[in-house]
């Protein structure tokens, strides 16, 4: 009886650790997270920009039609299921049923097609450049159902309409008035996991749960705090203080040392929708820039290699061209380079009939850059200022030098980090066909027009074979070489660190810093208190888990003990 009573007592205590094992894992409701974000967004319609700060936060209070997975195949999000005819001109959306705005009103095919036709046709770069010529038609059958018909074939067009490119607008509250002055830009209603609450300019973004939210059960965390922190020092201190809990890319020279702290986690996933290429906006409608053997001359005078390891501390790549090697079935890797060599880039400048004068300098060009970019920007001065090129330094704030490039033209160097997008007719596009000059934010702000540029882009969109497609971004990327519209400069590879307690951040999404709010939850349901660089606060369930099996092995050993004693 003993015996059996102490399998019993034994079974007992297993099954409960399997319990305790098992139950940890599912995810738990409650707790806020901060995150860390180097500027405050100049507004809040995701809609009408491709500015990432907005929709960094943005990707939590709206939906889309579809997400992206990591291998960028798109999964539901307000659609539930769509059909693509079999010649690439059709595609038709079910809308899931239950899917409301912040304020009740229901997500009807009609709120898709009035965001498509008022804002993401006229505002967004990006759509604008890939479908804008080529759309014949949205019609919406019944409240549910959404079809596009294009001209001709466009191939990336599920890749294309996720919460950064075609977020859903509610038509409601943006019918007959200025999309770009609504109140509700700085007020936002989605229907997304999250519901806007508060933003204090400057200083913190809030939003809390959408206890309505169609996707059943989620999210699970309270709120969101997206707190501004331009400095990345401080941003640092912070995370390691446990005063944020999500930190989106740390500076380099950082990341080691966040590796090797046992409460964080450090990860490079969640970008491969982005494919960013780190790029120098040439004003290629003011003199010298419009001659194309002064802006090659430049392109020798950058030391890439310097920039990567110096500036980046190895955390990049160089770049050949506007299309990131992370789109390895587009990327050319063939194309004409410029080395690092100033002396070639003297003699170039002085054929071109740009001769030192007595300072030694050529000329001198309007750099304006935001803030956050400043140390690859003095590093580039410095580098002009070798073959006789003197960069007038316009340090702004964000918004100020996106307006600055891309609304007034009032510049002759600017600086952007350019996502190519999980294709590129969405990301590169944009910023080379001539029909996407204008005063749009991240567009062709260097006012670069090539017809064949254009053609070959228009070729590829509508192209369904990925090979014949790849063979026309391979010319265009040797014809951009050439013309050197941009310096493009290196692909970086950026990452996030973030609590372990933090559950679900990275399970699925080739954009997770946008999508993450909907997935993540604490591993004890709420926030753990304490310093992120104290070695010794490890969770509770694992002493529990490893004290419990210490006892259920001794447990187990007396028994045998006994056993072999009477037998």
């Amino acid at each position: 009886m003993k015996r059996q009573s102490l399998f019993s007592v034994a079974a007992i205590f297993f099954a409960a650790l399997l319990f305790s094992a098992a139950y940890a894992n599912d995810p738990k409701y409650g707790g806020s997270v901060v995150v860390t974000v180097p500027t405050d967004p100049g507004g809040l319609n995701p809609a009408v920009t491709t500015q990432a700060g907005v929709h960094l936060v943005c990707g939590s209070v709206f939906s889309a039609l579809v997400a992206l997975d990591f291998d960028l195949n798109p999964v539901p999000d307000l659609a539930e299921r769509w059909e693509v005819s079999k010649d690439g001109r059709v595609f038709t959306f079910y809308l899931m049923p239950n899917a409301e705005f912040h304020d009740g009103v229901p997500v009807t095919s009609a709120d898709v097609k009035f965001t498509f036709e008022e804002m993401l046709l006229k505002y967004h770069s990006r759509t604008r450049a890939s479908i804008g010529d080529k759309l014949r038609q949205i019609r919406t059958p019944d409240a549910r159902t959404v079809i596009f018909e294009f001209s001709r074939p466009y191939a990336a067009f599920l890749q294309l309409i996720d919460v950064t490119n075609a977020p859903v607008m509610p038509k409601h509250l943006y019918e007959n008035t200025d999309a770009l002055a609504n109140p509700y830009n700085v007020k936002p209603v989605g229907s997304g996991a999250f519901k806007f609450q508060e933003w204090a300019k400057g200083d913190h973004i809030t939003l809390v749960r959408n206890d309505k939210y169609f996707k059943t059960g989620k999210p699970y965390l309270d709120r969101i705090v997206y707190k501004v922190m331009p400095s990345t020092a401080t941003a640092t201190i912070a995370f390691e203080n446990g005063e944020a809990d999500y930190f989106l890319n740390p500076p380099p020279l950082d990341m080691k040392r966040l590796r090797e702290m046992s409460r964080v986690i450090v990860t490079d996933k969640g970008r491969e929708g982005y494919a960013t290429v780190e790029t120098v906006v040439l004003n290629l409608n003011n003199k010298p820039l419009s001659d194309v053997r002064v802006r090659r001359a430049m392109a020798h005078a950058v030391d890439r290699d310097y920039i990567v390891d110096k500036v980046q501390f190895g955390m990049g790549k160089i770049a050949a061209g506007p299309i990131s090697s992370l789109l390895k079935w587009a990327y050319n890797p063939n194309v004409e380079k410029y080395a690092k060599d100033s002396a070639l880039a003297d003699r170039m400048l002085d054929e071109a009939g740009y001769k030192r004068g007595a300072d030694g300098v050529r000329f001198r060009l309007k750099a304006v850059y935001p803030a956050t970019y400043a140390k690859v920007m003095e590093v580039l001065s410095d580098q002009m200022r070798q073959i006789g090129i003197e960069f007038e330094m316009q340090q702004m704030e964000f918004n100020a030098a996106v307006d600055q490039v891309y609304i007034k033209k009032d510049f002759d160097v600017g600086y952007s980090s350019f996502e190519n997008g999980p294709d590129p007719d969405i990301g590169v596009k944009r910023t080379v066909v001539s029909q996407n000059i204008g005063a749009i934010p991240f567009s062709n702000g260097a006012g670069y027009r090539n017809p064949r540029i254009d053609e070959l882009f228009e070729l590829a969109a509508s192209e369904l074979d990925k090979e014949k497609r790849a063979a026309y971004y391979y010319e265009a990327q040797e014809i951009l070489a050439r013309d050197v519209p941009y310096l493009w400069l290196y692909e970086p590879q950026s990452g996030a660190a973030y609590n372990a307690d933090l559950q679900g951040m990275y399970a699925w999404s080739a954009k997770s810093n946008v999508y993450f709010a909907q997935n993540a939850w604490w591993i004890d349901g709420k926030k753990p208190a304490g310093n992120l660089s104290d070695t010794f606060g490890q969770r509770r369930l694992y002493f529990f888990l490893i004290i419990g099996a210490i006892i259920l092995i001794a447990v187990i050993a007396i028994l045998a003990k006994r056993r072999k004693r009477r037998s």
